[in-house]
């Protein structure tokens, strides 16, 4: 009996203080976390919010067909937000050359770890006119990753195999793409700004769904974390592309990146025709004059900043 009282004392509290106290906290939480960002980000962040269009699979899954949550969104972009106008201090160019409707975005990619891509996605939200949800190709192997899988899709990132990205231009999408992969967001500082070889998977879906081609040049991103190699054999271990030697992580906030200014620049767009099932060196040959035009923004970038940080 005594048994009995003491589980009937137990439900009692669970059912009557501690389930409301943990809803409470937890809309408190998010009250709060809604406040904060409002009045880090200005009453324009609500109002971009507010004009961005998610499609939603049905009202009552509350997600699109590849995941994308608003309210999981909401919050990853209060804080890209905040690295793209305080922490980084971005300035961005070029970006009204963005056609409306489904583009490729194509940049380089450095870093060790993926703020370019962050960044490059506010500057579509917090600086585009219409402001626009960009969604980012991401490799495969992030899918083996515990909780980050499922947060990545919730935020708008997608597995980037060619039927998912085809899928998305459909419903009229701007998608980022880093032809360099892995190979470009861990290079060793001393090749920092030097483009790794390109893909060809883009240009063959550009040219088969007819769309146009947006060169992204992201200047600040190599010196934000200094690798001085990679640690092959550890990577392999881990299952990982890459593992950077970063000395900067065994210092005191080591593992924040540098507070380099990001400067992003969008070219013209550039529109191919073709064949998307021609040979490999007929579809290079168009790849070779987006890497070329990428190139050349960034050494025009680097020659005329006068500063890492400012």
């Amino acid at each position: 009996m005594t048994e009995v009282r003491a589980l009937a004392r137990v439900n009692h509290f669970t059912t009557n203080v501690a389930f409301p106290l943990a809803r409470f906290l937890s809309g408190t939480a998010r009250d709060a976390a809604d406040d904060f960002t409002t009045r880090l980000l200005g009453r324009d962040f609500e109002e971009r919010l507010r004009r961005v269009a998610v499609p939603l699979a049905s009202a009552s899954s509350g997600v699109d067909p590849f995941g994308l949550d608003p309210a999981w969104a909401k919050y990853a972009v209060g804080l890209a937000a905040f690295f793209h106008r305080f922490y980084f201090r971005t300035t961005v160019t070029g970006i009204e050359r963005v056609p409306s409707g489904r583009v490729l975005l194509v940049a380089n990619h450095s870093g060790q770890l993926p703020f370019d891509g962050m960044l490059i996605g506010a500057s579509m939200f917090l600086d585009a006119e219409p402001p626009r949800i960009m969604r980012s190709m991401i490799e495969k192997w992030t899918q083996t990753l515990p909780f980050v899988s499922t947060c990545f899709s919730r935020v708008g990132q997608v597995v980037g195999v060619p039927e998912n990205a085809k899928r998305l231009l459909d419903m009229g999408a701007a998608i980022l793409v880093f032809p360099e992969g892995s190979r470009g967001i861990s290079k060793p500082f001393s090749q920092r700004y030097q483009l790794r070889e390109f893909g060809l998977g883009f240009m063959r879906l550009a040219l088969e769904t007819d769309t146009p081609i947006v060169p992204v040049s992201v200047i600040g991103a190599e010196e934000q974390y200094i690798s001085f190699g990679n640690m092959e054999r550890v990577a392999k271990a881990l299952g990982m592309p890459s593992f950077p030697l970063l000395p900067q992580f065994l210092l005191p906030g080591g593992q924040l990146p540098l507070p380099t200014k990001y400067r992003i620049h969008f070219g013209e767009p550039m529109h191919f025709r073709g064949d998307p099932d021609d040979d490999d060196a007929v579809a290079a040959e168009k790849v070779e004059s987006v890497r070329a035009r990428i190139q050349s923004m960034l050494n025009r970038g680097l020659k005329e900043r006068k500063s890492v940080f400012w």
